[in-house]
């Protein structure tokens, strides 16, 4: 009997990360991101290669931490663990990112206080391109794989993983439904009406006999 429980435990622990939450999600992977692209993110004009890239990687990370917050509807997702744990694995890559946004912001504005809030405005749009109410389904489940994933990566290679994958994150935000049944709304038919016809209603509003009655 122990022998059987532990299999059945085993089969349970080995279904895919989509089953947490019932569905299968859309197919939200794309290219990975090009360093300057417009229209990921907020833009940053002037900015070199480096900053580019360090940029992509901190945009991935305000997503992750998004998704930490905002995905705790379903523990099983485990989007805060896995937040915490590329936090932990990846602290010194992030601290470099955000080291070279601070240059950026430093080189283009003329104060140190421009500069910083221009840096602490970039963070809130940043984060708040995340925020999602009608996709919360879809995202939450792309950011949960992303979040595993970006944990469980090398370190010196998070700048890459946010590359690679921060387009199927930014995809994620667009509503999908469910892919495996694809069910219409249903058909609601109107109920059969009498005619309305003045000369079928009596003075009183009684309705005439010889109208008819609808089928």
């Amino acid at each position: 009997m122990t022998l059987r429980i532990a299999c059945f435990a085993l089969c349970l622990a080995a279904q895919p990360a989509a089953a947490q939450v019932f569905w299968q999600p859309p197919d939200f992977h794309g290219a990975p991101i090009v360093p300057g692209e417009t229209g990921i993110g907020v833009a940053l004009p002037g900015a070199t290669a480096e900053e580019e890239r360090a940029a992509i990687a901190w945009q991935m990370r305000s997503g992750l931490n998004v998704a930490a917050l905002q995905c705790q509807f379903d523990p099983l997702l485990l989007t805060r663990d896995s937040y915490n744990g590329l936090l932990m694995n990846h602290r010194d890559e992030l601290a470099q990112s955000y080291g070279r946004l601070g240059g950026y912001f430093k080189r283009t504005y003329p104060t140190a206080k421009a500069a910083q809030t221009a840096l602490d405005q970039y963070g809130t749009k940043t984060y708040t391109g995340f925020s999602t109410v009608r996709a919360q389904l879809s995202f939450c489940q792309t950011a949960s794989g992303i979040a595993r994933g970006a944990m469980f990566t090398p370190r010196g290679s998070f700048t890459i993983f946010a590359v690679e994958r921060l387009r199927e994150l930014r995809n994620g935000l667009v509503q999908g439904g469910e892919q495996a049944f694809r069910f219409g709304p249903p058909r609601v038919n109107p109920p059969p009406l009498p005619s309305f016809d003045n000369k079928c209603w009596t003075s009183k509003n009684v309705y005439k006999v010889k109208c008819g009655y609808p089928a």
